[in-house]
């Protein structure tokens, strides 16, 4: 038999698939994959228990329930002000990952240049190579991660079609800046630009950092792809429930692609994630009181052990950097972990093209329990 398609070379498994397994192999504190260990509100949990059992088990309209979209709609308002029709410019999709896929396939023809801030989230490095693209990378340097504008404006060539912009920013936890996102805005009108944005993590901002959409912005609303995903803000990451917003044009080319790769589904999650949208401030502010209180217990606690810490203004994660600790390779550093320590993290240099900028660099989820971030720092001392 002849050999794989070779749009499929260098992406094998995923670093998250090999690093979780290591952690079940070892019994270790997994705080590498990017999932919470606690369940969303009760509220959004018996929702769909009822749906299950009010027969909501077959396909859902193609677009998604009609409550949904609304809700969706709903919400951008609430927290934007961003005005959207729930049946032409609202889409539901299988997760934020197939947004980002059915979005690239419907955008990017073969030989297009897509533009991705790196470190990157490894399906965006697969959705482009699905598509025929060529991914382009603008490194968001550390210690401070900013995007660097004259950078990002070189990287544009006559061959650019996308930006793909993921903001609050996994796996940095940067959230771009008013600057930063007219400087992008700016770029995107000059050249005629389609944006992606990936802003799964709206909700998971801290200290006086606020996530602004690049929708918002003026001549954005009709180029922009905004996505956004139920996993994050209501700990449901295994219910897949994403969406899309946008003109009814970009709607309508990522509905095109979409109904091809999964149709449709979660059907009794749907009307669950509704509700839960249209839940109360003191729902999200509780959220985020929460997690920047794990963020500040596993920054502290990896600064004691000798780390040199990044600290996340947004999303749950912390990028550290190994190298005061006598290590120069996160992936032979995280391979090495668990058998040492009993803790699993994912080395930064998987989501970089850039390898040298993410060689010393480890990513550490705090989306977890206190006891569970206590429990990993105690058995990152054997180090």
């Amino acid at each position: 038999m002849r050999g794989h398609a070779e749009r499929l070379n260098g992406l094998g498994t995923t670093i998250f698939a090999e690093m979780s397994a290591l952690a079940v192999a070892t019994g270790s504190v997994n705080l590498g994959q990017g999932f919470p260990d606690t369940d969303g509100p009760d509220s959004l949990l018996e929702d769909a228990i009822a749906a299950i059992r009010a027969g909501a088990n077959q396909y859902p309209p193609g677009r998604g329930i009609p409550a949904l979209r609304q809700a969706i709609v709903d919400h951008q308002k609430r927290f934007y002000d961003l005005s959207y029709d729930p049946d032409t410019q609202v889409l539901v999709t299988t997760g934020a990952t197939e947004a980002i896929a059915a979005a690239l396939l419907a955008f990017v023809e073969p030989g297009d240049e897509v533009i991705a801030l790196e470190p990157y989230y490894d399906s965006y490095a697969a959705g482009i190579a699905f598509a025929g693209g060529r991914r382009i990378p603008v490194t968001l340097r550390a210690p401070s991660y900013r995007l660097d504008l004259d950078e990002l404006r070189a990287a544009v060539t006559p061959r650019t079609k996308v930006l793909l912009i993921n903001t609050p920013h996994n796996p940095t936890g940067t959230v771009l800046t008013d600057d930063e996102l007219r400087g992008i805005r700016d770029l995107a009108v000059e050249h005629d630009l389609v944006v992606i944005t990936d802003e799964v993590y709206e909700h998971l901002v801290y200290d006086d950092h606020r996530h602004i959409p690049l929708a918002t912005y003026e001549g954005m609303a009709d180029r922009t792809v905004s996505i956004g995903s139920a996993g994050k803000t209501f700990s449901v990451t295994g219910w897949k429930i994403g969406w899309v917003t946008g003109s009814p044009e970009v709607v309508t080319a990522v509905t095109t692609a979409k109904q091809f790769l999964t149709y449709v589904s979660g059907s009794p999650f749907q009307p669950a994630v509704a509700n839960a949208l249209a839940l109360g401030n003191d729902y999200f502010n509780a959220l985020r009181a929460t997690l920047q209180s794990r963020r500040d217990l596993l920054a502290n606690g990896l600064s004691d052990l000798g780390f040199e810490v990044h600290r996340p203004a947004g999303t749950y994660f912390i990028t550290t950097d190994i190298r005061p600790l006598g290590h120069t390779d996160s992936i032979d550093f995280c391979r090495l972990l668990p058998e040492r320590t009993g803790v699993v993290a994912i080395p930064t240099q998987v989501f970089y093209d850039n390898k040298e900028a993410g060689r010393p660099l480890v990513r550490w989820a705090f989306c977890k329990k206190e006891e569970l971030l206590q429990e990993a720092l105690t058995r990152l001392q054997k180090l």
